[in-house]
């Protein structure tokens, strides 16, 4: 039988050994103090048409409404800087969507993780979570230490910098609680000036309407014209915010080779993209990020980008 200290220390070792680049463990409460911030931004309509950020509201800051008997929170940050940089030359691909969709990786490590547990150290009941649920997965990462919250809304760990996915398990054994760090960002604002269509209303605070990653890739409709001619190339998503990032000044490359990047799909020219059929486009990304704007959402952003 292990105690709290004990089973933190064997979960923290088995998710390095998994190749999660940074875990934290978070003592489960309802985050109240967060709801009066999420209303604001709400009614201040900066989720856009994201109508489904506004569902399950209770849920979102009480891990009680989602795991029975909810004790603990293992949060876990997953590096996907890549080996290699697109061209920019060429039309504009996020990072973080080179690679297999992190959903379906990340998940799959998580599982390994909760079985570890499961089979080698106490009975547990859990969820696990990557971004698609109503989590506030980068408040729970900040609580368990993994980093604090900067200035573009992201979370930043002094190590790995800011180019990492996060996922959850919650689960019904209480650990040993990791303490939150405290905020490097100083008096920086390197990502707030960066940022060409001013999404960064203010320190933390996003309005997705302007931003050009949910315009690539949230957005269903048609492109705010007022944004013409900030996008610079870019029609899946922006690293803008990131790449000035001081503390992303000496990026350390992903090991998982999942995130590695498919030339043949990130080598194509305007021409390439104005021609490409929905059947080729399917064999390119299937199985990527890029699925989530799908063929008529990225011919319609590079038609945006040509016009």
């Amino acid at each position: 039988m292990y105690n709290k200290a004990q089973l933190s220390s064997l979960i923290k070792s088995k998710a390095i050994e998994l190749c999660f680049s940074k875990v934290g463990i978070s003592k489960v409460s309802d985050l109240e103090l967060e709801k009066p911030f999420y209303k604001k931004w709400l009614s201040n309509g900066y989720n856009a048409d994201m109508q489904y950020l506004e569902n399950n509201f209770d849920k979102r800051f009480n891990p009680e409404l989602i795991v029975n008997n909810a004790k603990s929170v293992i949060s876990v940050a997953l590096n996907y800087y890549p080996k290699q940089i697109q061209d920019k030359s060429y039309p504009v691909i996020s990072k973080y969507a080179y690679g297999k969709d992190y959903h379906k990786v990340m998940k799959k490590m998580l599982k390994q993780l909760a079985d570890y547990i499961n089979d080698e150290l106490i009975t547990i009941s859990y969820r696990i979570f990557v971004d698609s649920a109503p989590v506030l997965d980068k408040k729970w990462a900040e609580l368990s230490g993994i980093g604090w919250v900067g200035k573009h809304s992201l979370l930043i760990n002094k190590e790995i910098g800011s180019f990492f996915f996060i996922g959850e398990i919650i689960l019904d054994v209480e650990l040993e609680f990791d303490k939150p760090i405290k905020d490097y960002c100083g008096t920086c604002t390197a990502c707030i000036d960066a940022c060409p269509t001013n999404a960064i209303v203010s320190e933390r605070i996003i309005d997705a309407n302007k931003c050009i990653s949910y315009q690539t890739i949230e957005n269903k409709g048609t492109i705010d014209f007022n944004l013409k001619g900030k996008f610079d190339n870019r029609i899946f998503g922006c690293d803008i915010c990131q790449d000035v990032c001081p503390w992303n000044s000496k990026p350390i490359p992903t090991v998982i080779s999942n995130f590695d990047i498919k030339p043949d799909g990130l080598n194509l020219t305007f021409s390439d993209w104005e021609n490409l059929t929905e059947d080729k486009f399917e064999k390119l990304f299937n199985g990527t990020p890029l699925r989530r704007a799908g063929y008529s959402g990225l011919k319609r952003n590079v038609e945006f980008l040509k016009t």
